[in-house]
């Protein structure tokens, strides 16, 4: 039976399809941040390896390797992370390969518009260490799961770093730089009588709404020296003024 030119054009269509499936490619994502460079296991080096057994164990061909080199992953802002994008975008790529999600992103929310884009576009999202794959609903699910669960984790860090600050603060314990108004005596914070005089009046110009370098000046006139670099700016005296140890001072 003779198929007409509509059906033939639909008979036509899987195959084309086919085809165009066949011609995307797998592309492979690495990332290192600042702090974990020289960490054992995440370099990008290592990271790359990783991934391309995977994929040589999948039967799938790594045609191109995106590195991202020294790029935190609190956002998506990297250039990485824009190139992997334009591939999703413009239909070239049938999946994405990382070693492990967290080298792609840390937060839930960019997590999400990624796998809702990839899923909009018929990509594939893979995870070698949480040995997930995106192209099936529960795929999805699970790494939905995870990256809140990596966010719980990240915050509760977090929580617990500012706790235990702001006990050292009350307790009045050194940690990082010495603040001004204190000087150290071993692991205690003992208030500076001249800084702490010179820190009260400092405090009072502000109120009276002298400007942050009229405030400098002020300081600098009255022999009181930065803890930090060698002169009083308007940036220094701000950071000065609204830390938290001068603000509970005020309280």
């Amino acid at each position: 039976m003779y198929a007409g030119p509509k059906e033939q054009t639909n008979s036509l269509r899987p195959r084309r399809a086919r085809i165009a499936r066949a011609e995307r490619r797998t592309i492979a994502y690495v990332r290192v941040s600042t702090e974990d460079q020289a960490t054992t296991g995440v370099s990008l080096d290592a990271q790359e390896a990783r991934i391309g057994a995977y994929c040589a164990a999948m039967d799938w061909e790594v045609s191109e390797v995106v590195r991202d080199a020294g790029e935190s992953a609190k956002s998506l802002k990297r250039p990485g992370i824009a190139t992997t994008i334009g591939h999703v975008r413009n239909g070239s790529i049938e999946r994405i390969v990382v070693a492990k999600l967290d080298r792609l992103t840390r937060s839930i929310r960019d997590l999400s518009d990624l796998i809702d884009l990839c899923a909009k576009h018929d990509v594939a999202l893979v995870s070698v260490g949480e040995t997930l794959d995106t192209s099936s609903a529960a795929g999805r699910m699970v790494v939905n799961m995870l990256g809140v669960v990596g966010q719980w984790e990240r915050e509760a860090i977090a929580e617990r770093t500012s706790m235990a600050l702001s006990h050292k603060r009350h307790s009045r314990l050194a940690y990082a730089t010495t603040p001004f108004g204190y000087r150290r005596e071993g692991d205690v914070l003992v208030p500076d009588a001249f800084e702490q005089k010179a820190l009260r009046k400092a405090m009072c110009m502000d109120r009276a709404g002298a400007s942050f370098r009229e405030i400098g000046r002020f300081l600098t006139e009255f022999g009181a020296k930065p803890h930090r670099g060698k002169a009083w700016y308007a940036s220094s005296v701000r950071a000065m003024l609204r830390s938290r140890m001068t603000s509970e001072l005020a309280a």
